[in-house]
Protein backbone atom coordinates (compact mmCIF):
# COMPACT_ATOMS: atom_id res chain seq x y z
CA UNK A 1 0.00 0.00 0.00
CA UNK A 2 3.07 2.68 0.42
CA UNK A 3 4.59 1.48 -2.42
CA UNK A 4 6.01 4.89 -4.08
CA UNK A 5 4.26 4.73 -7.16
CA UNK A 6 0.65 3.29 -5.36
CA UNK A 7 0.82 6.04 -3.38
CA UNK A 8 1.98 9.35 -5.47
CA UNK A 9 -0.88 7.94 -8.49
CA UNK A 10 -3.79 7.09 -5.21
CA UNK A 11 -2.92 10.34 -3.87
CA UNK A 12 -2.68 12.51 -7.42
CA UNK A 13 -6.28 10.40 -8.35
CA UNK A 14 -7.52 11.95 -4.69
CA UNK A 15 -6.96 15.81 -5.47
CA UNK A 16 -6.86 15.92 -9.47
CA UNK A 17 -9.70 17.40 -11.00
CA UNK A 18 -12.08 15.08 -12.61
CA UNK A 19 -13.89 15.40 -16.04
CA UNK A 20 -16.56 13.15 -14.60
CA UNK A 21 -18.30 16.00 -11.76
CA UNK A 22 -20.38 13.58 -10.85
CA UNK A 23 -17.84 11.48 -9.40
CA UNK A 24 -16.34 14.53 -7.31
CA UNK A 25 -19.84 15.26 -5.87
CA UNK A 26 -20.21 11.83 -4.80
CA UNK A 27 -16.46 11.55 -3.63
CA UNK A 28 -17.57 15.21 -1.29
CA UNK A 29 -20.38 13.41 -0.04
CA UNK A 30 -18.46 10.55 1.24
CA UNK A 31 -16.27 12.32 3.04
CA UNK A 32 -19.05 14.72 4.66
CA UNK A 33 -20.86 12.09 5.17
CA UNK A 34 -18.59 9.94 6.94
CA UNK A 35 -17.13 13.55 9.03
CA UNK A 36 -21.25 13.97 10.06
CA UNK A 37 -21.03 10.18 11.42
CA UNK A 38 -18.07 10.77 13.53
CA UNK A 39 -19.59 13.92 14.49
CA UNK A 40 -22.66 12.84 15.91
CA UNK A 41 -21.01 10.02 17.05
CA UNK A 42 -18.45 12.08 19.38
CA UNK A 43 -20.73 14.20 20.37
CA UNK A 44 -23.31 11.31 21.33
CA UNK A 45 -21.41 9.71 23.11
CA UNK A 46 -20.00 12.35 25.10
CA UNK A 47 -23.33 14.14 26.22
CA UNK A 48 -24.24 9.98 27.27
CA UNK A 49 -21.36 9.72 29.14
CA UNK A 50 -22.16 13.36 31.05
CA UNK A 51 -25.31 12.08 32.03
CA UNK A 52 -24.36 9.38 33.25
CA UNK A 53 -21.39 10.70 35.14
CA UNK A 54 -24.24 13.31 36.27
CA UNK A 55 -26.22 10.57 37.89
CA UNK A 56 -23.40 8.23 38.84
CA UNK A 57 -21.98 11.40 41.26
CA UNK A 58 -25.92 12.23 42.25
CA UNK A 59 -26.41 8.36 43.53
CA UNK A 60 -23.07 8.83 45.58
CA UNK A 61 -23.59 12.20 47.53
CA UNK A 62 -26.51 10.03 49.53
CA UNK A 63 -25.03 6.20 48.43
CA UNK A 64 -21.48 5.71 50.31
CA UNK A 65 -18.54 3.42 47.85
CA UNK A 66 -19.01 0.57 50.03
CA UNK A 67 -20.89 -1.06 53.31
CA UNK A 68 -19.98 -2.86 56.55
CA UNK A 69 -23.23 -4.69 57.49
CA UNK A 70 -23.67 -7.44 60.29
CA UNK A 71 -24.92 -10.68 59.13
CA UNK A 72 -27.94 -10.32 61.55
CA UNK A 73 -28.60 -6.39 60.72
CA UNK A 74 -27.02 -5.44 64.04
CA UNK A 75 -23.54 -4.57 64.43
CA UNK A 76 -22.40 -4.29 67.91
CA UNK A 77 -18.66 -4.00 67.70
CA UNK A 78 -18.89 -1.52 64.61
CA UNK A 79 -16.29 0.36 66.20
CA UNK A 80 -13.62 -2.50 65.73
CA UNK A 81 -14.63 -3.07 62.46
CA UNK A 82 -14.53 0.71 61.62
CA UNK A 83 -10.94 0.39 62.65
CA UNK A 84 -10.14 -2.44 60.22
CA UNK A 85 -11.20 -1.13 57.49
CA UNK A 86 -10.10 2.17 57.97
CA UNK A 87 -6.00 0.33 57.72
CA UNK A 88 -7.12 -0.12 54.50
CA UNK A 89 -4.99 1.95 52.39
CA UNK A 90 -7.61 2.84 49.71
CA UNK A 91 -10.32 3.08 52.12
CA UNK A 92 -10.62 6.90 52.82
CA UNK A 93 -12.99 7.20 54.98
CA UNK A 94 -15.54 5.30 57.58
CA UNK A 95 -18.67 6.47 59.17
CA UNK A 96 -21.68 4.47 61.32
CA UNK A 97 -24.78 3.84 60.27
CA UNK A 98 -28.38 3.22 61.17
CA UNK A 99 -30.89 2.70 58.56
CA UNK A 100 -34.71 1.49 58.60
CA UNK A 101 -38.20 2.03 57.20
CA UNK A 102 -40.60 4.42 58.90
CA UNK A 103 -43.77 6.39 58.07
CA UNK A 104 -43.53 9.78 58.45
CA UNK A 105 -46.77 12.26 59.16
CA UNK A 106 -47.77 15.70 59.13
CA UNK A 107 -51.26 16.79 59.94
CA UNK A 108 -52.99 14.79 57.55
CA UNK A 109 -50.24 13.52 55.18
CA UNK A 110 -48.65 10.23 55.48
CA UNK A 111 -45.75 8.52 53.67
CA UNK A 112 -42.97 6.34 53.50
CA UNK A 113 -39.14 6.74 53.62
CA UNK A 114 -36.25 5.52 54.52
CA UNK A 115 -34.74 7.07 57.87
CA UNK A 116 -31.07 7.19 58.56
CA UNK A 117 -29.38 7.93 61.30
CA UNK A 118 -26.17 9.60 60.87
CA UNK A 119 -23.08 11.15 62.93
CA UNK A 120 -22.51 14.38 61.53
CA UNK A 121 -19.14 14.68 62.17
CA UNK A 122 -18.02 11.45 60.47
CA UNK A 123 -21.02 11.34 57.72
CA UNK A 124 -19.07 14.28 55.39
CA UNK A 125 -15.76 11.60 55.01
CA UNK A 126 -18.25 8.96 53.22
CA UNK A 127 -20.81 11.13 51.42
CA UNK A 128 -21.24 14.81 50.29
CA UNK A 129 -24.94 15.49 51.28
CA UNK A 130 -23.51 18.03 53.03
CA UNK A 131 -22.95 19.87 49.80
CA UNK A 132 -26.30 19.45 48.80
CA UNK A 133 -28.53 20.98 51.89
CA UNK A 134 -30.48 23.53 50.78
CA UNK A 135 -31.78 24.91 54.08
CA UNK A 136 -29.76 23.78 57.67
CA UNK A 137 -26.93 21.85 57.82
CA UNK A 138 -25.91 18.71 59.13
CA UNK A 139 -24.07 20.26 62.06
CA UNK A 140 -28.04 21.24 63.26
CA UNK A 141 -27.96 17.66 64.17
CA UNK A 142 -27.78 17.34 67.77
CA UNK A 143 -28.23 14.20 70.00
CA UNK A 144 -30.88 13.95 71.92
CA UNK A 145 -32.75 17.06 70.18
CA UNK A 146 -34.65 15.10 67.83
CA UNK A 147 -34.38 17.20 64.71
CA UNK A 148 -34.62 15.90 61.29
CA UNK A 149 -33.55 16.58 57.73
CA UNK A 150 -35.79 16.08 54.82
CA UNK A 151 -35.55 15.39 50.96
CA UNK A 152 -36.91 18.44 49.18
CA UNK A 153 -39.21 16.42 47.88
CA UNK A 154 -40.58 14.53 50.67
CA UNK A 155 -41.05 17.93 52.51
CA UNK A 156 -43.14 18.98 50.00
CA UNK A 157 -45.31 15.80 49.98
CA UNK A 158 -45.85 16.16 53.82
CA UNK A 159 -46.54 19.77 53.39
CA UNK A 160 -43.44 20.69 56.02
CA UNK A 161 -40.68 22.89 56.15
CA UNK A 162 -38.23 24.01 58.34
CA UNK A 163 -39.47 24.26 62.10
CA UNK A 164 -42.65 22.24 61.79
CA UNK A 165 -42.81 18.95 63.99
CA UNK A 166 -43.09 15.89 62.25
CA UNK A 167 -43.70 12.40 63.12
CA UNK A 168 -42.09 9.67 62.68
CA UNK A 169 -43.38 5.71 63.20
CA UNK A 170 -41.40 2.68 62.98
CA UNK A 171 -42.91 -0.67 62.06
CA UNK A 172 -42.28 -2.34 66.03
CA UNK A 173 -44.89 -2.92 68.27
CA UNK A 174 -44.55 -1.41 71.68
CA UNK A 175 -46.41 -3.28 74.40
CA UNK A 176 -48.38 -1.26 77.52
CA UNK A 177 -50.84 -1.63 79.58
CA UNK A 178 -53.18 -0.40 77.34
CA UNK A 179 -51.93 -2.80 74.63
CA UNK A 180 -49.94 -3.18 71.75
CA UNK A 181 -48.65 0.59 70.10
CA UNK A 182 -46.80 1.31 67.08
CA UNK A 183 -42.92 2.96 68.25
CA UNK A 184 -43.35 6.73 67.15
CA UNK A 185 -41.63 10.02 68.12
CA UNK A 186 -41.77 13.61 66.89
CA UNK A 187 -39.08 15.35 64.91
CA UNK A 188 -38.64 18.73 64.53
CA UNK A 189 -37.57 19.87 60.84
CA UNK A 190 -34.20 21.35 60.84
CA UNK A 191 -33.50 21.26 57.47
CA UNK A 192 -33.57 20.24 53.38
CA UNK A 193 -31.74 18.11 51.37
CA UNK A 194 -31.71 17.89 46.94
CA UNK A 195 -29.47 15.77 45.41
CA UNK A 196 -31.27 15.78 42.35
CA UNK A 197 -32.24 11.72 42.31
CA UNK A 198 -35.98 11.48 43.35
CA UNK A 199 -35.11 8.29 45.15
CA UNK A 200 -33.40 10.09 47.83
CA UNK A 201 -35.26 13.54 47.33
CA UNK A 202 -38.57 11.78 48.01
CA UNK A 203 -37.21 8.76 49.92
CA UNK A 204 -34.77 9.54 52.37
CA UNK A 205 -34.55 11.44 55.81
CA UNK A 206 -31.96 11.53 57.96
CA UNK A 207 -31.57 12.60 61.69
CA UNK A 208 -29.02 11.83 64.64
CA UNK A 209 -27.68 8.66 65.08
CA UNK A 210 -28.62 8.58 68.75
CA UNK A 211 -31.75 9.47 68.10
CA UNK A 212 -32.35 6.44 65.67
CA UNK A 213 -30.60 3.94 68.16
CA UNK A 214 -33.72 5.35 70.73
CA UNK A 215 -36.20 5.13 67.96
CA UNK A 216 -34.93 1.70 66.64
CA UNK A 217 -34.37 0.31 70.27
CA UNK A 218 -30.67 -0.35 69.17
CA UNK A 219 -28.47 0.66 72.27
CA UNK A 220 -25.07 1.20 71.27
CA UNK A 221 -25.83 -1.07 67.88
CA UNK A 222 -26.06 0.41 64.35
CA UNK A 223 -27.07 -0.40 61.12
CA UNK A 224 -23.22 -0.78 59.46
CA UNK A 225 -20.31 1.36 58.62
CA UNK A 226 -20.34 3.04 55.51
CA UNK A 227 -17.13 3.57 53.08
CA UNK A 228 -15.61 5.98 50.68
CA UNK A 229 -12.99 4.47 48.59
CA UNK A 230 -10.02 6.60 46.58
CA UNK A 231 -11.74 4.64 43.22
CA UNK A 232 -15.27 4.33 42.72
CA UNK A 233 -14.52 1.54 39.79
CA UNK A 234 -12.28 -0.12 42.02
CA UNK A 235 -15.05 -0.34 44.83
CA UNK A 236 -15.90 -3.87 43.94
CA UNK A 237 -12.24 -5.28 44.20
CA UNK A 238 -11.53 -3.51 47.65
CA UNK A 239 -15.21 -5.13 49.16
CA UNK A 240 -13.51 -8.27 48.31
CA UNK A 241 -10.21 -6.76 50.11
CA UNK A 242 -11.99 -6.06 53.28
CA UNK A 243 -14.59 -9.22 53.02
CA UNK A 244 -11.21 -11.04 53.64
CA UNK A 245 -9.69 -8.98 55.80
CA UNK A 246 -12.93 -8.98 58.12
CA UNK A 247 -12.86 -13.11 58.10
CA UNK A 248 -15.92 -13.20 56.80
CA UNK A 249 -17.85 -11.60 60.28
CA UNK A 250 -19.52 -9.11 57.97
CA UNK A 251 -21.14 -8.22 54.95
CA UNK A 252 -19.22 -6.44 52.58
CA UNK A 253 -21.37 -4.59 49.95
CA UNK A 254 -20.25 -1.66 47.61
CA UNK A 255 -22.26 0.84 45.47
CA UNK A 256 -22.82 -1.12 42.42
CA UNK A 257 -24.54 -3.82 44.59
CA UNK A 258 -27.37 -1.37 45.02
CA UNK A 259 -27.66 -0.41 41.87
CA UNK A 260 -26.90 -2.83 39.51
CA UNK A 261 -29.50 -2.95 37.32
CA UNK A 262 -29.81 0.47 36.61
CA UNK A 263 -26.34 1.14 35.92
CA UNK A 264 -26.02 -1.99 33.30
CA UNK A 265 -28.91 -0.70 31.76
CA UNK A 266 -27.13 2.59 31.24
CA UNK A 267 -24.31 1.22 29.88
CA UNK A 268 -26.14 -1.51 27.45
CA UNK A 269 -28.02 2.08 26.36
CA UNK A 270 -24.70 3.81 25.53
CA UNK A 271 -23.89 0.46 23.80
CA UNK A 272 -27.27 0.03 21.65
CA UNK A 273 -26.88 3.85 20.89
CA UNK A 274 -23.62 3.97 19.55
CA UNK A 275 -24.30 1.01 17.43
CA UNK A 276 -27.39 2.69 15.75
CA UNK A 277 -25.27 5.82 15.22
CA UNK A 278 -22.02 3.69 13.51
CA UNK A 279 -24.86 3.31 10.76
CA UNK A 280 -24.73 6.77 9.91
CA UNK A 281 -20.97 5.86 9.33
CA UNK A 282 -21.47 2.63 7.46
CA UNK A 283 -23.80 4.53 4.70
CA UNK A 284 -21.44 7.16 4.03
CA UNK A 285 -18.45 4.57 3.47
CA UNK A 286 -20.61 2.78 1.48
CA UNK A 287 -20.56 6.40 -1.25
CA UNK A 288 -16.80 5.53 -1.26
CA UNK A 289 -17.55 2.28 -3.03
CA UNK A 290 -19.52 3.90 -5.55
CA UNK A 291 -17.06 6.86 -5.61
CA UNK A 292 -14.39 4.29 -6.40
CA UNK A 293 -16.28 1.92 -8.73
CA UNK A 294 -17.00 5.03 -11.08
CA UNK A 295 -13.18 5.96 -10.82
CA UNK A 296 -12.16 2.66 -12.12
CA UNK A 297 -14.61 2.65 -14.75
CA UNK A 298 -13.67 6.07 -15.87
CA UNK A 299 -10.37 4.98 -15.56
CA UNK A 300 -9.96 1.79 -17.42
CA UNK A 301 -7.69 3.21 -20.11
CA UNK A 302 -5.63 4.80 -17.93
CA UNK A 303 -5.16 1.48 -15.72
CA UNK A 304 -4.65 -0.64 -18.80
CA UNK A 305 -1.50 1.87 -19.43
CA UNK A 306 0.03 1.25 -16.23
CA UNK A 307 -0.51 -2.13 -16.42
CA UNK A 308 1.33 -2.03 -20.14
CA UNK A 309 4.08 0.09 -18.72
CA UNK A 310 4.78 -2.80 -16.10
CA UNK A 311 2.74 -1.70 -12.79
CA UNK A 312 1.29 -5.05 -11.14
CA UNK A 313 -2.25 -5.73 -10.86
CA UNK A 314 -1.74 -5.08 -6.96
CA UNK A 315 0.05 -1.91 -7.78
CA UNK A 316 -2.81 -1.15 -9.49
CA UNK A 317 -5.51 -2.26 -6.77
CA UNK A 318 -3.10 -0.27 -3.57
CA UNK A 319 -3.86 2.88 -6.14
CA UNK A 320 -7.93 2.77 -5.56
CA UNK A 321 -7.12 1.29 -1.78
CA UNK A 322 -5.08 4.57 -1.13
CA UNK A 323 -7.55 6.97 -2.71
CA UNK A 324 -10.32 5.48 -0.94
CA UNK A 325 -8.34 5.33 2.61
CA UNK A 326 -7.23 8.75 2.29
CA UNK A 327 -10.88 9.77 1.53
CA UNK A 328 -11.31 8.07 4.85
CA UNK A 329 -8.45 9.57 6.48
CA UNK A 330 -9.55 13.05 5.74
CA UNK A 331 -13.34 11.95 6.42
CA UNK A 332 -12.64 10.90 10.14
CA UNK A 333 -10.01 13.60 10.91
CA UNK A 334 -12.43 16.39 10.05
CA UNK A 335 -15.18 14.63 12.07
CA UNK A 336 -12.94 14.40 15.13
CA UNK A 337 -12.08 17.78 14.87
CA UNK A 338 -15.47 19.25 14.74
CA UNK A 339 -17.49 16.15 17.23
CA UNK A 340 -14.59 17.33 19.84
CA UNK A 341 -15.15 20.87 19.64
CA UNK A 342 -18.89 20.52 19.19
CA UNK A 343 -18.93 17.95 22.43
CA UNK A 344 -16.59 20.46 24.46
CA UNK A 345 -19.00 23.01 24.29
CA UNK A 346 -22.07 21.34 24.16
CA UNK A 347 -23.33 23.46 26.44
CA UNK A 348 -22.83 27.07 24.55
CA UNK A 349 -24.08 25.89 21.14
CA UNK A 350 -27.33 24.11 23.08
CA UNK A 351 -27.84 27.74 24.64
CA UNK A 352 -27.35 29.36 21.54
CA UNK A 353 -30.08 27.32 19.79
CA UNK A 354 -32.39 27.50 22.37
CA UNK A 355 -32.30 31.42 22.07
CA UNK A 356 -32.22 31.35 18.37
CA UNK A 357 -35.68 29.19 17.71
CA UNK A 358 -37.20 30.20 21.47
CA UNK A 359 -37.02 26.66 22.81
CA UNK A 360 -35.68 24.72 25.39
CA UNK A 361 -33.94 21.71 25.54
CA UNK A 362 -34.06 20.83 29.07
CA UNK A 363 -36.49 21.66 31.87
CA UNK A 364 -34.70 21.93 35.51
CA UNK A 365 -38.05 20.63 36.75
CA UNK A 366 -37.92 17.57 35.15
CA UNK A 367 -34.19 17.04 34.59
CA UNK A 368 -33.03 18.05 37.88
CA UNK A 369 -30.46 19.86 35.41
CA UNK A 370 -29.93 22.93 34.16
CA UNK A 371 -27.53 22.68 31.30
CA UNK A 372 -26.47 19.38 28.68
CA UNK A 373 -23.78 17.76 30.39
CA UNK A 374 -20.60 16.47 28.46
CA UNK A 375 -18.16 14.44 29.71
CA UNK A 376 -15.29 13.40 26.82
CA UNK A 377 -13.71 9.96 26.89
CA UNK A 378 -10.23 9.34 24.78
CA UNK A 379 -11.42 5.56 24.73
CA UNK A 380 -14.35 6.77 22.89
CA UNK A 381 -12.97 9.14 20.58
CA UNK A 382 -10.52 6.10 19.76
CA UNK A 383 -12.57 3.82 18.98
CA UNK A 384 -14.79 6.03 16.86
CA UNK A 385 -11.97 7.47 14.96
CA UNK A 386 -10.12 4.02 14.39
CA UNK A 387 -13.42 1.85 13.46
CA UNK A 388 -14.68 4.64 11.00
CA UNK A 389 -11.28 4.82 9.44
CA UNK A 390 -11.23 0.65 9.21
CA UNK A 391 -14.29 1.00 7.95
CA UNK A 392 -13.50 3.24 5.17
CA UNK A 393 -10.37 0.98 4.36
CA UNK A 394 -12.56 -1.96 4.04
CA UNK A 395 -14.98 -0.42 1.79
CA UNK A 396 -12.37 -0.47 -0.51
CA UNK A 397 -11.48 -3.25 -1.37
CA UNK A 398 -14.25 -4.39 -3.53
CA UNK A 399 -13.31 -1.38 -5.95
CA UNK A 400 -9.52 -2.43 -5.77
CA UNK A 401 -10.73 -5.61 -6.35
CA UNK A 402 -12.13 -4.76 -9.93
CA UNK A 403 -9.32 -2.47 -11.17
CA UNK A 404 -6.91 -5.89 -10.16
CA UNK A 405 -9.32 -7.45 -12.42
CA UNK A 406 -8.82 -5.07 -15.25
CA UNK A 407 -7.38 -6.77 -18.80
CA UNK A 408 -5.36 -4.06 -20.84
CA UNK A 409 -6.31 -5.74 -23.93
CA UNK A 410 -10.16 -5.78 -22.60
CA UNK A 411 -9.99 -1.86 -21.90
CA UNK A 412 -8.04 -0.65 -25.08
CA UNK A 413 -10.05 -2.45 -27.53
CA UNK A 414 -12.16 0.99 -27.97
CA UNK A 415 -9.64 3.36 -27.54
Amino acid sequence: MYHPLSLFVGLRYTRSRRRNHFISFISLISTLGIALGVVVLITVLSVMNGFHKEVRERILGMASHGDVQALDGRMTDWKDAMQQARRNPRVLGAAPYIEGQAMLSHQREVTGAIVRGIDPALEPEVVDVGKHMVAGKLSDLEPGEFRIILGRELAEVLGATVGDKVTVIVPQITVTVAGSIPRLKRFTVSGLFEVGMGEYDRGVAIVHINDAAVLQQLGDAVTGVRLRIDDVWQAREVAFELAESLHGRYRVLNWTDYHRNFFAALKMEKRMMGLLLFFIVVIAAFNIVSTLVMMVVDKQSDIAILKTFGASPGQVMRIFIVQGATLGAFGTLVGVVVGLALALNIESAVAAVEQLFGVRFIDPSIYYIAKLPSDVQAADIAMVGIGSFLLSLLMTLAPAWRAYRTQPAEALRYE
